[in-house]
């Protein structure tokens, strides 16, 4: 069946410059003169004649017609002219003069930018989205262009846009003037350079000194009042020039980004992270993830796989790369078969990898909340090695101290690693863990979609595998749950959900389906054990305290 696919955008009539061109007829500058005047006069007449009536329907009628942005029209082009008392010569003697004059098609007027989304509000506390730092644009809707977080007005934006213009336009022409002169690199510098290299020297030398308390008082009364909602004040840490030149780097930045969310390839809001390179793979993000706005607003992230620390552009992090001693997660190795391999880590010693950790998995996690406090959970990362490193295909975290025997509290399996039995191995790998604590564990709810799938599949194979193995006559879901470590409640939905659980008699029996167990075994023939936990290859021992 073809499937249609309708854009549901607005629509560009009305917005858009028209492409018809008007032919325009040889006339004097005279003749164009007394036409626009004319026009001008009987535009002005015939509003005088409707003035009283616009009055007197002022209280009965809606309010005048407004545009996009919320204001009336601004000028006379945009209200209609037209009227019934206007007579029928004089309007014919109108459009004459118009095509005449060449106006008559005149195109529309773009009264506002379309991907101005006015929903949305700058982040920073007290301000209004308006002005940019650039000073070229009217609204911002993030700190990057925001004036008031760095501690400037709109009026000066415009101020420092004008002058930065200024000074390009004089670049430019002091760039055309040294045109003539060929190989500029082998020849001595210009005296307009010398002059100019002189002036920046000095302007280094002039930095303004003042009294140490006094400046070491007013930055922190700043910081006290405003903390990381303003940037700090930068005044007084280094020249003016240099300052300048940080403020122009700004702009330049600020515009650039700005230039990224008109073409739609930025967007305010939402999950702003697209895509994240990591390791030999390029992943499209699922979900938003609360990483730093400066990163955020980039769309792309540069991910080290051993270390987990977030970069901005490929080339910091083949740098990084470089000098990078980690190669695999840090904590204790408990686990060791084959190419897998799981690390058991500390929230509480190795904060800042959890972190990084937590906010990776957000990625692709909805219901996770858990970003920064790490330190009351153990995290289980599972890894698979070759000889460059341990590759992390998943994890899972639970609580030091869960009074509710949740054995997982968050399991994520990597994407590129879904669909390969990974995910089953580390539910398999977590209630391994609660045999060896001789307890009854359960994941913490509430499981996302594809965690209560991937759950469902587990427990019915433990509880098919346990029917299979069974040879009595009598069973109850207490011993069940005491051999599996499986909760009882889990036990007794996947029974129901797999129709062996009857209530007959006074009695609930279970149903011993044959059916199931044979498609069980012919899956579990052909699937191999190479994607099984050994319980002989753990080396663990429950940790005492926190």
């Amino acid at each position: 069946m073809e499937t249609k696919f309708i854009n549901a955008g607005s629509s560009s009539e009305g917005t858009e410059d028209s492409d018809f061109s008007a032919e325009h007829t040889d006339s004097s500058e005279s003749d164009v003169h007394t036409v626009r005047n004319t026009r001008l006069t009987r535009s002005s007449l015939r509003l005088s004649r409707n003035s009283q009536d616009i009055k007197q329907s002022a209280d009965h009628d809606e309010s005048p017609p407004r545009t996009p942005t919320g204001n009336a029209p601004s000028s006379e082009s945009d209200i209609d002219m037209s009227s019934p008392n206007v007579s029928h010569d004089e309007s014919l003697a109108k459009e004459l003069s118009l095509k005449e004059s060449g106006l008559a098609h005149r195109p529309k007027r773009r009264r506002f930018h379309e991907s101005y989304n006015f929903n949305m509000k700058c982040p920073t506390p007290g301000c209004n989205s308006l002005g940019h730092l650039t000073g070229k644009h009217e609204r911002h809707f993030s700190i990057s262009g925001c004036p008031l977080y760095h501690n400037l007005s709109a009026d000066e934006c415009k101020v420092k846009a004008s002058s930065r213009d200024k000074h390009v336009e004089e670049r430019t022409l002091s760039q055309r003037q040294d045109e003539n002169r060929h190989s500029a690199r082998q020849q001595a510098q210009t005296e307009r350079q010398l002059r100019y290299k002189e002036k920046v020297t000095e302007m280094r030398r002039k930095r303004n000194s003042a009294p140490f308390k006094e400046q070491k008082d007013k930055y922190t009364e700043h910081k006290q009042t405003h903390g990381s909602s303003h940037e700090p004040l930068l005044e007084n840490i280094t020249s003016d020039y240099d300052l300048e030149l940080f403020r122009k780097a700004q702009a330049c930045a600020t515009d650039d980004l700005e230039k990224l969310r008109l073409q739609g390839q930025v967007t305010e809001g939402g999950n702003m992270i697209k895509t994240i390179v990591f390791g030999r793979y390029e992943l499209d993000t699922w979900y938003h993830s609360p990483y730093p706005e400066e990163y955020a607003r980039l769309g792309r992230l540069y991910m080290c796989e051993f270390c987990l620390k977030y970069m901005k552009s490929q080339t910091i992090l083949r740098r990084h790369m470089a000098k990078c001693v980690w190669k695999h997660p840090p904590g204790d190795e408990i686990y060791r078969k084959g190419v897998i391999s799981v690390f058991e880590v500390d929230g509480k010693k190795n904060k800042i990898y959890c972190q990084n950790l937590c906010l990776l998995a957000k990625l692709f996690l909805d219901h996770k909340t858990l970003y920064y406090d790490v330190e009351p959970f153990l995290f289980y990362v599972m890894t698979e090695v070759d000889n460059t490193g341990c590759h992390l295909v998943g994890y899972f975290s639970k609580e030091k101290n869960s009074f509710l025997n949740y054995n997982v509290s968050c399991i994520l399996t990597m994407p590129q690693y879904m669909r390969q039995g990974y995910g089953k191995m580390l539910i398999d790998f977590s209630y391994l863990l609660s045999k060896v604590e001789e307890k009854v564990g359960s994941p913490e709810r509430p499981l996302s979609d594809l965690g209560l799938i991937s759950y469902r599949s587990y427990w019915k194979e433990v509880l098919l595998r346990y029917l299979n193995n069974f040879q009595g006559k009598e069973i109850s879901i207490k011993e069940i749950s005491q051999e599996t470590a499986v909760n009882p409640v889990d036990i007794v939905s996947t029974l129901q959900s797999l129709q062996m659980l009857k209530y007959w008699k006074g009695k609930h029996l279970i149903l011993k389906r044959q059916d199931l167990i044979d498609d069980w075994k012919t899956k579990e023939t052909k699937r191999g054990s190479n994607k099984t936990i050994d319980p002989t290859a753990l080396k663990w021992s429950p940790p005492k305290g926190t």
